[in-house]
């Protein structure tokens, strides 16, 4: 087994966030234990969603685009997948945080990148990168 990132996230309404994560991005589900928290198959990372009443606080941070929300986590997509995730936000009729935007036009680290927020306003950046090999580079 590769390494997997296990991340656990307030979902507040867990049966309503269930529905975001499997109806609009796509994901499946695992383990679970009813009423307290669900595994989310996050493209092959373990995202784990509790019920709670809280929401995490976020702030916004300049870099090259404008100001993003942080905290924040995310996933790195196929344009295929991540075209197939734009249009079930559209048919959803949900709202973007920040609209789709394409960063470092021209040089190997370019990439097509938005934000959304869950139905518990965690915020997530999915992104699309033109030259995944040099992710690391």
């Amino acid at each position: 087994m590769s390494a997997i990132l296990h991340l656990a996230i307030p979902a507040g309404d867990l049966s309503v966030t269930v529905k975001f994560y499997t109806d609009v991005l796509g994901c499946t589900l695992g383990n679970s234990e009813e009423g307290r928290w669900v595994d989310v198959d996050f493209w092959g990372n373990e995202l784990t969603l509790h019920q709670s009443e809280e929401k995490l606080p976020t702030v916004r941070h300049d870099v090259e685009m404008g100001a993003v929300l942080v905290p924040h986590f995310g996933i790195h997509l196929t344009q295929e997948e991540f075209d197939g995730v734009k249009d079930r936000i559209a048919a959803a009729g949900l709202e973007y945080i920040d609209k789709p935007y394409r960063r470092f036009e021209g040089n190997k680290y370019e990439q097509e990148t938005f934000f959304i927020s869950d139905p518990n306003n965690n915020v997530l950046e999915i992104k699309s990168m033109v030259n995944p090999e040099f992710l690391f580079s």
